[in-house]
């Protein structure tokens, strides 16, 4: 990783709002694209050095992580940015149906929470995968974050830190740690890794993220993002006293006064947790 830097000045950023945002995003996705890259077994590479393996394996990657739709589009685009900077504009493909991904998923108020099935878990043989699988429910982390994290340094007390390496674009995050299941969860994944992260020492991350799927296809456990969702649903009561619109509380729209203005704190608090920079997106675990 480290011989893929991206000098955004040079290759001609002038920090101009875009489909795929900042140049702060843009910077940050860029060096997720060269983590990925990196655990994925290609090493040694500048911006300039871009082809379409690199392109199909991160593809393969993010389908295997289960990303949103919005979000393999932001990639995307990200990449064919990339590839039209360094003038290798042919080795993306120019529609994202090309990599089958289709149109943003409308938001309904319509839940897609999961509670993480004791029994299925219990059937879970390797014990990694059963302590990520406990933080994600807990503390509503992405998959990958569940993986990389490391369980001791990111034990703060009252909070869970997530590093920037460990987390989505690399934007750091602090949940708080208020409940008995998030102290039983991280105390496990502390027990398993000990002073590691989540992947054995003897794996690369792909394969944990592959092993990781395995157990839960063999433990009858799937759509796991649905832990997520729960995880915001749980958060949305605590902060305004009542459910959110996808677990059978009053839209948002018919919300007036003080319950106005709670809903749109609790949607920005929840966001900050969820690791978004955009409020509107709790609409997708919450409803609106």
């Amino acid at each position: 990783m480290q011989n893929l830097n991206f000098d955004l000045k040079q290759m001609g950023d002038r920090n101009r709002d875009g489909a795929f945002g900042t140049q702060v995003d843009r910077a940050r996705m860029l060096s997720l694209f060269a983590d990925q890259l990196h655990q994925l077994g290609f090493y040694h590479m500048r911006a300039n050095s871009l082809r379409t393996t690199h392109v199909d394996a991160l593809v393969a990657q993010w389908k295997r992580e289960g990303i949103s739709t919005g979000t393999f589009k932001n990639r995307l685009a990200t990449l064919r940015w990339w590839a039209e900077k360094v003038g290798k504009q042919n080795v993306v493909k120019p529609k994202n149906a090309d990599y089958g991904i289709g149109k943003r998923i409308q938001v309904t108020n319509v839940s897609k929470a999961k509670t993480l099935d004791e029994g299925k878990l219990a059937l879970v043989k390797d014990n990694y995968t059963r302590a990520s699988l406990m933080l994600e429910a807990a503390f509503g982390l992405r998959r990958e974050e569940s993986i990389k994290i490391i369980p001791t340094r990111a034990d703060c007390g009252n909070v869970l830190q997530l590093k920037a390496s460990w987390a989505k674009g690399g934007r750091e995050r602090c949940l708080p740690i208020i409940t008995s299941e998030q102290r039983i969860a991280l105390e496990y994944a502390k027990q398993v890794a000990g002073a590691y992260s989540l992947i054995p020492r003897s794996l690369k991350y792909c394969d944990q993220l592959t092993k990781f799927g395995y157990q839960c296809k063999l433990a009858g456990i799937s759509r796991v993002h649905g832990l997520r969702h729960r995880y915001a649903q749980q958060r949305y009561l605590a902060y305004t006293g009542w459910p959110c619109p996808a677990a059978g509380g009053p839209p948002a729209r018919k919300l007036t006064g003080d319950k106005a203005v709670r809903d749109k704190e609790a949607r920005q608090l929840i966001s900050e947790e969820m690791g978004h920079n955009r409020p509107q997106i709790t609409a997708i675990y919450c409803g609106r």
